[in-house]
């Protein structure tokens, strides 16, 4: 059932229009990402589809009665509430219920209030049609939720009490994000619901949106936490909406697909006008070709030209390239205990890093991450324990706070200035693959955005050639399409990585290796991110088992031993279901590439004259699209 529509949506700001002929739906229970580059429009849609702004041209229609939570970017609270109360005051009519509730149990309890058989009835006929109606209320549990969505968000009981307009803007943002989620809308619009979260929430988050009762509309530069809540994208590009089924990567695949059978096809066709062009040319004027060019310019009038294909010619382009190689083994680390003079933090940490190893550093805020980072940089000293470096290991460094840069200079010269020996010509072909253009490289560096200032901090360190790159938050300041960029010249990389990130989707894409640090601890798991919440789950399902119950040992080891093999079981499951999504994406990619050849064949000359011949491939062309209909029907049965 459709509960938002929208058709023929257009946006203007004076004589320019942002986007227009938009059309798209939202289902109940649909689980949408809107996607696309920065300045396209995305939260300008998002305002329209919530009834804020009114569009310029077009029609939204919507469902009667239809809820809709809309996440504000900077929340306030102003009310003395605490955070309890603010939670609390989404369930007043139902505490009123339950007040009543308690009111007639006890005028049903009074001495001789069974006496009048009549009045006790209806008493008794109301006390059940309100307890049914304080049961579907959640009457019950709402105590509890709000309990486990406030400790979700990181509110712990003992902060209950705390005064909501007292709490950082950080913490005011997760308050509203929490009471938003027990508000039960039947549609959830998230601007970047995941800023101010750390990875903990982040997988709470998921988990419960995923059991959402309502729809789900979300703009997000996480990028794993789209593929792990969305299961259809509506991508925002050139003033123009598409939409595509699956998650976020899935859309990345096929968005790569669909621009490069784009391109085949326009290229095929610029190349085919030409030659008809030529043909008419040179054989208009002659008296015994003259009636062919002639056809053939009919031919060229009439075809439908295709449009030059828009990818991401305004994206960030680069690459790291090395200019010495490091030896096998570029570093080891053993019992290092890192910290300040005033204080030092508890863990040990060990760990080797091999020459093309990327090793993903993880862990809470405050647990020293940063600090690991800047003792392997030697600009804090060790405060016990080892650290080797091996042969021929040549350092590039991102640091998070950007501090790298001379806020004094301008663009041009941030970069010249390292570079002495490079011609002017070059410098700005390179800050151009960056997206610093024309004027913008006389820009100084102080005014500056915070991602402007990372691409800087990039095209510094892409220009250093090191073999080992240390980074600390590389994608804090980027966009989603930057971050995708960052991504793939990190995996092109022929050198070594060591980063810290909270970012999920570049550890998992990234990482060969995880270290997580802890408090008083440090582990190292030998895979991506995907891997080590499978074995976190694998050793707390054996910390289950080895945990001696309160009252006898034998029904803990076994409830410890059906966990672990529950978790074992979950995780062969979850293989086998990748392996068959995989195998099912990979059929809708053949259909779609069968779909564009015909569709391309059907724009040829000599079948677009011959309709026997257009009928037939156009039967084909139903064929290829409801097979692909079926597959992707499968494809989300199993996503769900």
């Amino acid at each position: 059932m459709l509960i938002v529509q929208g058709q023929n949506i257009e946006r203007r700001f004076g004589s320019d229009v942002l986007f227009s002929h938009l059309n798209f739906q939202i289902a109940d229970q649909a689980r949408i990402g809107l996607v696309g580059p920065n300045g396209a429009g995305k939260s300008t849609l998002l305002k329209i589809i919530n009834q804020e702004h009114e569009p310029d041209a077009g029609t939204m229609i919507y469902q009667n009665q239809l809820s809709i939570g809309y996440l504000a970017q900077n929340p306030t609270f102003q009310s003395g509430n605490t955070i309890y109360e603010e939670m609390e005051r989404i369930f007043d009519k139902v505490i009123q219920d339950e007040q009543r509730l308690h009111q007639l149990e006890q005028q049903m309890a009074q001495p001789g209030a069974t006496s009048d058989s009549t009045s006790y009835q209806k008493l008794l006929q109301q006390y059940d049609q309100l307890q049914i109606k304080f049961k579907d209320e959640n009457g019950y549990g709402f105590r509890s939720e709000i309990r486990s969505v406030l400790a979700g968000f990181g509110f712990p009981e003992k902060r209950f009490a705390d005064q909501a307009l007292n709490l950082s803007g950080g913490e005011q943002s997760r308050l509203a994000f929490a009471k938003m989620l027990l508000e039960q809308h039947d549609l959830l619009i998230l601007d970047e619901p995941t800023n101010h979260l750390d990875i903990d929430t982040l997988n709470w988050l998921e988990k419960y949106l995923q059991g959402y009762r309502g729809a789900l509309l979300i703009v997000s530069h996480d990028q794993y936490f789209l593929d792990h809540t969305i299961k259809e994208v509506y991508a925002l590009e050139h003033g123009s909406l598409r939409h595509y089924t699956g998650n976020y990567s899935r859309y990345l695949k096929e968005r790569a697909t669909n621009l490069e059978l784009a391109w085949k096809a326009y290229n095929k066709q610029q190349d085919e006008i030409k030659k008809m062009e030529d043909f008419v040319q040179k054989n208009i004027v002659r008296a015994s070709t003259t009636k062919r060019a002639q056809s053939r310019r009919k031919q060229l009038e009439k075809l439908q030209r295709l449009p030059r294909p828009q990818g991401n010619e305004n994206n960030v382009h680069f690459q790291f390239t090395i200019q010495k190689n490091s030896g096998n083994d570029v570093l080891k680390v053993q019992d290092l205990k890192t910290g300040y003079p005033d204080k030092t933090l508890d863990q040990k940490i060990s760990f080797t890093l091999t020459k093309g190893e990327r090793l993903g550093v993880i862990g809470p805020n405050g647990v020293g991450k940063s600090t690991l980072i800047k003792t392997l940089i030697d600009q804090l000293k060790p405060l016990a324990g080892t650290v080797d470096w091996g042969t021929n290991v040549q350092i590039g460094y991102y640091d998070q706070t950007l501090n790298q840069l001379d806020s004094s200079k301008d663009v041009l010269h941030e970069i010249w200035d390292a570079n002495p020996t490079m011609d002017e010509k070059d410098i700005r072909n390179i800050l151009g693959s960056f997206l610093f253009q024309d004027d913008s490289v006389f820009s100084i560096v102080h005014d500056l955005s915070g991602g402007e200032k990372a691409r800087l901090t990039l095209c510094k360190l892409a220009l250093e050639h090191n073999n080992l790159l240390i980074m600390d938050e590389p994608t804090n300041h980027l966009d989603i399409q930057s971050k995708e960029i960052l991504e793939e010249a990190l995996k092109q990389f022929a050198g070594t990585v060591l980063f810290v990130s909270h970012d999920r989707y570049l550890l998992n894409e990234i990482s060969t290796k995880i270290l997580e640090l802890q408090t008083t601890t440090s582990e190292i798991y030998l895979g991506n991110y995907d891997y080590y919440l499978a074995k976190k789950a694998e050793t707390n399902a054996l910390k289950a088992e080895q945990t001696p119950s309160s009252e006898t040992d034998l029904p803990q080891t076994n409830q410890g031993q059906q966990n672990y093999q529950e978790a074992k079981k979950q995780q062969s499951a979850q293989r086998k279901k990748e392996r068959k999504l995989a195998a099912l994406e990979q059929q809708i990619d053949e259909f779609d590439q069968q779909i564009a050849s015909i569709n391309q064949e059907m724009l040829a000359p000599e079948n677009l004259s011959s309709y026997s011949k257009l009928q037939e491939l156009q039967e084909q062309l139903d064929s290829l699209q409801q097979q692909k209909k079926q597959v992707e029907e499968q494809w989300e049965d199993l996503i769900d």
